[in-house]
């Protein structure tokens, strides 16, 4: 009988000498050196070895002899070539696989008589030998060939290929895997016959756990699956059917907590363990283990907890039922530092929530009592501390909308905490909050429609049946308790509301609403889900304004999922989601490429993908009610979605049959719609409009514009987007359009608001659009001007003297004399650009004719003439000379525009009239509309001639207005006079003040102005009192921190220092302060700008100033080099701490300080700290000595003209008191006390020979001395004072 096989540590160490084991086991006596034989010898003694494994018993394996062999082999497997790897490997399998039924077959044999128990006992340990050394050269072979491949893996990448594979021509993974589950068999068999009622071999199911998990190491030995079964089955089976619980929890926490790849393996590893041998021992060992875990340890190794909570979601998720047991030992880390334990414990809570309470077996009191438990400490966790955990609370309610898994009794709460964390300070949970919502609208248990009115109008009559079949008590029972009715679970007939409310959208019948139930408890239920949807409609439609202010936000996260949320919202007809859509307009214009994808999706789908019909109808209705902004919004949209081919040829047919009133029901106002729609599509295709010229025309200025006077301007816009081809068509062929226009112009057809503005739109399309616009502007300023002064002319009004001019003035009709010299002002404008316009084509085609002049030439000869002449010519400086005179006659032109000086010049003839208008102020105060369009005009001749230049509101903002255009034709001219523009900030009328902003900002962003000293004074319209004053003036100071390197950094203290000089409130400064100190972000700047501040401190000694500048201290961003230079900095501001306000924002910089420094860092910050609280002290304990000082000098001045007035009755001859008398200061405390304590103080003065000179000195820590020295005669003693 061979002695028994004990397991090694590994495989070498079979040939070490075991010195002290006392008992035999079986070892290799002659290993053979197989890499040192030749190829041939080594084929014959591979193939001889699995020849005598084959031909003999199985339990050949045991003799010395062949176990010499064997080991020998395995020893050196890495020398052998692949077909005897495979043969050596098939022999060894083949031959256990047929050993683990013999094992089976024993256990039947040993039933017989007791005379056979020698032979049974030697085969049993046979059997035992055998499987031991069949398991231990398998898996050595199998480490052994992964720790070759691990190192030949760079050998293994660059001969890849599916034709070529050198190194492993055998299929090294399948044979891997076969192994891995043979080894999985045997410890699955049943093995107590071999190894008696003590157990398994201790060493045998050690070294096969110690392969197994060294395997688990090896992330490509996980990927296949074969492989990773039979390693899953091995670690299944040692630990439950073979009790190492313990052993294999502590190695798998192990891969666990270092290896995160191995986290979903492990767990379908626990959970296959239970489900196979019925045990979960070893999922509740590892649940324990972690839940005994000291939090402190996660907090540390943030990897391993990231890994221990992957791990416990995937069990919840596998083994739900397990895991809600033992959920207890788990909770206690809720209170841990770690938040990535906090997400996974969420994580498994509402797993278990969807997973673990479907069964209705058992106690349903006690599930109840349970879900409920978990369910309200995931309520609680979304004010967790941290905005991970919070967001992933709020991920993990959204996945059980997606479930089904939460109850209409909590449905509300649970929409009510996502509506809070809208608000959250972190961009990821306000994400999530989001996409809670769009979840929870998607999967609502209430119907397809959430129209408050509806639910109300519905509940109402369900209310008024339940009160009719029980009107006992109707208000006690028409809710269901919150206990019994909360548990209702969407996907379980729950609420028959659904139904009912999504029927009574189709019906035309109000009544048809009702359902017929008469089971009160039905009725009830319903009421109930009614109420639960009325209050979840008002929580989504109380939204509407949050989510307003979101799309407003810097997160580009928090624009998308609000769109998202909206349109989810529309779907459902929210009240108000409509309206909210549309602010996402102006968003086209946003920089984030995903904001604007975001929102063009969004109106691709809610506008555009419907019919042609329809998606005409969407868009003109969108058009006629959106603003200015919205409309420059919704054009760049449309434009951009017609390049795109996203708004079809149909959908531009639909819009010509609106415009056209081709569709019956067609207002006037749809037809400008589409006109309008139809515009910014030609924006981009300007062929659009060619189709329908004559349309346009006898629409746009015919009968429908009378009744829609908007309709004649939209048409007006539409002739200026034509392409060049269609103009020319539109010129040669359609002479009446510019009679329609003239019409438009000097007719009163239109209404005076409007007419303004159609107007502007006809002088500029005639401009554009006709071959002279000059003489055709001429013909319409005469007929204006002619419908006005129908009797005098203007060269007699401007010759008339003021009381003439006042009597004509009055009897003119104020609307006409508004709108011709708005027709004057405006034809001069149009002219400035077509002159300029005329000068770029000019210079245009002069450098075209330069380029294209060499190459008419033809011959070299004549082309080297050319360009020598051109070499003279630019010598002599003609090609300057002939811009020069370009520029020349420009100027000339632009000049004659409002020029008097010729008699053909008609808007130079009305300048002097306009200026004597404007300067009769007390006739204009009597028609503000006329001294609004004066102004105006007025102000648009200044910027053709600086020769033209108070008013009212209206006439204070076109001022502002016309000044910013002046700052940009003329900056040089006006740059003296910034000052003024300033100004306006502070204008008392609201409009004002934010075209002030307006101008200011526009000119300053775009380089128009440079950012002056007044600077201040934008800054302060920060705190305007108007709202929208103050968005715009944070909306500037924000747009210019992009600008280069951020000018407010440098800005910011010449603000501050003009800021302190203004009497603003304590509130106001630190707002404005706060706000500009928030836009420096960078590092270098924030240390640059402790230095500013400190140094403002010197030379000041104003009190509030040192507030202020402490308070902007306190307000920045300390990195650790900005510390150091505030304490380099100490002596500057150290006169300053003597005040508490002071000292309270130096404090605030040292506790912000302290959160983000290092332990070296605290030293110095505490250091810091002490200085300045030992200075504070000494400052404050000087002030009190000062102070006592100065109330000393009062007390001696009042005592030396008490005796002066003394000395003065006595030389009048006033009786002198006796000798003992007393003279005593009133203002002096006169207590007895004071006198005996105090023998020097002159406030207690005796005659006699008491004579005294008496020195008052008050001196500590080097504060000033105070003294005072003074004869004093009384009689004839001298005091000396």
């Amino acid at each position: 009988m061979a002695p028994p096989f004990v397991f090694p540590s590994s495989l070498r160490d079979l040939e070490r000498d075991t010195d002290g084991d006392d008992e035999p086991s079986l070892r290799p006596q002659n290993p053979v050196a197989v890499a040192t034989l030749r190829a041939a010898d080594l084929e014959e003694f591979v193939k001889g070895a699995s020849f005598d494994l084959s031909d003999k018993e199985l339990f050949c394996i045991e003799e010395q002899e062949v176990f010499d062999v064997i080991y020998s082999i395995v020893r050196d497997f890495n020398c052998l070539p692949p077909g005897l790897k495979f043969n050596v490997v098939e022999t060894l399998r083949s031959n256990l696989s047929v050993l683990l039924p013999n094992i089976d077959s024993l256990s039947r044999a040993s039933m017989p008589s007791p005379s056979d128990a020698t032979p049974i006992t030697d085969r049993i340990a046979s059997h035992r030998n055998a499987l031991k050394i069949y398991s231990f050269f398998l898996l050595s072979i199998v480490l052994t060939e992964e720790s070759a491949a691990e190192s030949c893996t760079g050998a293994k990448v660059t001969a890849h290929g599916r034709k070529k594979n050198p190194v492993y021509t055998w299929n090294w993974e399948a044979q891997r895997g076969r192994i891995m589950n043979l080894i999985a068999n045997s410890l699955e068999a049943d093995l107590s016959l071999l190894f008696g009622p003590g157990g398994t071999d201790e060493r045998y199911l050690s070294f096969v756990s110690k392969c197994t998990f060294v395997l688990c190491e090896n992330q490509n030995v996980l990927k296949d699956e074969d492989t990773r079964i039979g390693m899953c089955r091995i670690i299944g089976a040692i630990a439950t059917k073979h009790q190492r619980i313990s052993q294999i929890s502590a190695s798998v926490l192990h891969l666990i907590h270092k290896f995160d790849f191995t986290v979903a393996h492990l767990a379908e590893t626990v959970a296959s363990a239970e489900k196979k041998f019925g045990d979960g021992s070893l999922a509740i060992s590892l649940i324990r283990e972690i839940g005994r875990s000291d939090p402190k340890d996660y907090a540390r190794d943030s990897v391993g907890a990231d890994n221990v909570g992957r791990f416990l979601v995937e069990l919840a998720d596998r083994l739900p039922k397990l895991m809600s047991t033992n959920i207890g030992v788990l909770v206690p880390h809720f209170g841990g530092d770690s938040y990535k334990i906090r997400n996974a414990l969420v994580g498994v809570l509402g797993k278990l929530a969807a997973k673990a309470f479907k069964d209705v077996e058992g106690d349903n009191n006690a599930r109840l009592r349970s879900k409920q438990a978990m369910l309200e400490i995931l309520i609680e966790r979304c004010r967790d501390v941290s905005a991970y955990t919070r967001s992933r609370v709020l991920q993990v309610w959204a996945e059980l909308c997606e479930e089904n898994s939460i109850s209409i009794g909590l449905w509300n709460e649970v929409a009510s905490v996502a509506s809070g964390r809208l608000e959250d300070k972190s961009a990821i949970v306000r994400k999530s909050a989001l996409q809670l919502l769009i979840t929870m609208l998607q999967h609502n248990p209430f119907g397809p429609q959430l129209k408050t009115s509806t639910f109300e109008a519905t509940l109402d009559k369900y209310k008024e049946k339940l009160e009719g079949m029980d009107p006992r008590n109707p208000v006690q029972d028409e809710l269901v308790n919150d206990s019994s009715f909360g548990e209702v679970v969407m996907g379980q007939p729950d609420s028959v509301s659904d139904s009912c409310i999504a029927n009574s959208q189709d019906q035309k019948d109000p009544d048809a609403t009702i359902v017929e139930i008469t089971n009160l408890e039905q009725i009830r239920a319903i009421v109930a889900s009614l109420e639960a949807g009325l209050r979840f409609s008002e929580c989504i439609t109380s939204l509407m304004p949050t989510l307003i202010q979101l799309l407003a936000s810097s997160s580009a996260t928090d624009v998308e999922n609000t769109i998202l949320l909206l349109m989810r919202c529309r779907q459902f007809q929210i009240e108000g989601s409509e309206e909210a859509l549309r602010k996402m307009l102006p968003l086209v214009f946003s920089q984030d490429k995903s904001i604007y994808e975001a929102v063009e999706s969004a109106f691709i789908t809610i506008y555009t993908r419907k019919s042609p019909t329809e998606t005409a109808s969407s868009l003109l209705n969108l058009a006629i009610d959106c603003s200015i902004g919205d409309l420059a919004a919704l054009e760049s949209l449309v434009s951009s979605l017609v390049s795109k081919a996203e708004i079809s040829s149909s959908t531009v047919a639909a819009l010509w049959d609106y415009f056209c009133f081709n569709i019956n029901g067609v207002r006037p106002v749809q037809s400008r719609g589409a006109l309008s729609v139809l515009c910014m599509a030609a924006k981009s295709s300007p062929s659009i409009l060619g189709t329908h010229l004559q349309d346009i025309i006898d629409i746009g200025f015919g009968r429908w514009a009378k009744q829609e006077p908007l309709l004649a301007r939209t048409a007006c816009l539409a002739l200026q987007r034509l392409s060049e081809e269609d103009r020319s068509k539109l010129i040669s062929t359609n002479s009446r359009v510019f009679t329609a226009l003239q019409g438009l112009i000097t007719s009163f057809s239109l209404p005076e608001k409007i007419w303004y503005g159609a107007a502007d739109k006809a002088i500029s399309t005639i401009y554009t659009l006709h071959p002279a616009p000059e003489i055709f502007a001429t013909e319409i300023a005469k007929k204006s001007l002619s419908s006005v002064f129908s009797v005098l002319r203007t060269e007699d009004v401007s010759n008339e003297d003021e009381t003439q001019n006042d009597a004509f003035l009055s009897s003119l009709p104020p609307s006409k004399l508004g709108r011709f010299l708005f027709v004057i002002s405006q034809i001069a404008l149009n002219h400035l650009v077509y002159i300029e316009t005329s000068v770029r084509k000019i210079q245009k085609q002069k450098r075209k004719n330069e380029s294209s002049q060499p190459i008419t030439e033809g011959p070299q000869s004549d082309a080297s003439k050319s360009s020598e002449a051109e070499g003279i010519n630019a010598e002599l400086g003609l090609g300057a000379t002939v811009d020069i005179a370009i520029e020349s006659l420009a100027e000339r032109a632009e000049k004659e525009i409002v020029c008097c000086s010729s008699e053909k010049n008609l808007i130079g003839h009305c300048g002097p009239f306009l200026s004597k208008l404007c300067r009769n102020l007390t006739f204009l105060q009597k028609f503000p509309e006329l001294q609004a369009s004066a102004m105006l005009a007025l102000c648009r001749l200044m910027i053709i001639d600086a020769e033209f230049c108070a008013p009212s509101e209206i006439v204070r903002s076109n001022c502002t207005i016309a000044l910013g255009d002046l700052a940009v034709r003329l900056p040089n001219l006006l740059e003296p006079w910034t000052e003024y523009i300033y100004a306006r900030l502070r204008d008392p009328s609201v409009s004002v003040r934010k075209n002030a902003v307006l101008v200011i900002s526009h000119l300053i962003l775009n380089d128009m102005m440079k950012v002056k000293g007044y600077i201040n004074e934008m800054a302060v319209r920060i705190e305007d009192e108007n709202e929208r004053i103050s968005s715009l003036a944070k909306l500037f100071f924000h747009e210019l921190s992009k600008k280069g390197n951020n000018p407010i950094y440098n800005l910011l203290p010449d603000i501050l220092g003009r800021l302190c000089t203004q009497n603003l409130k304590d509130e106001t400064f630190c707002n404005i302060m706060q706000f500009l100190i928030t836009s420096i972000k960078k590092d270098k700047q924030m240390e640059a700008l402790v230095d500013k501040l400190c140094n403002r401190f010197a030379g000041v000694n104003d009190v509030r100033q040192w507030e202020y500048i402490s308070y902007c201290l306190s307000q920045l961003t300390f990195t650790e080099k900005g510390l150091k230079k505030l304490i380099d900095n100490f002596k500057m501001f150290e006169h300053a701490l003597s005040e508490d306000s002071v000292m309270n924002h130096f404090r605030s910089v040292i506790s912000k300080c302290k959160k983000f420094a290092k332990p070296e860092l605290k030293v110095c910050i505490e250091e810091f700290e002490e200085k300045l609280g030992k200075v504070h002290r000494e400052k404050k304990e000087q002030e009190e000595i000062t102070k006592n000082a100065e109330a000393h000098k009062q007390r001696i001045g009042s005592l030396d003209k008490f005796l002066a007035s003394k000395e003065v009755e006595q030389s009048s001859g006033n009786p002198v008191e006796e000798e003992t008398s007393e003279v005593v200061d009133p203002s002096v405390d006169s207590s007895t006390e004071d006198k005996e304590n105090t023998p020097e103080c002159s406030d207690n003065i005796s005659t006699g020979n008491c004579q005294t000179s008496t020195t008052f000195t008050e001196s500590e820590g080097g504060s000033e001395e105070i003294q005072s020295t003074r004869p004093v005669r009384k009689g004839d003693s001298w005091f000396q004072l």
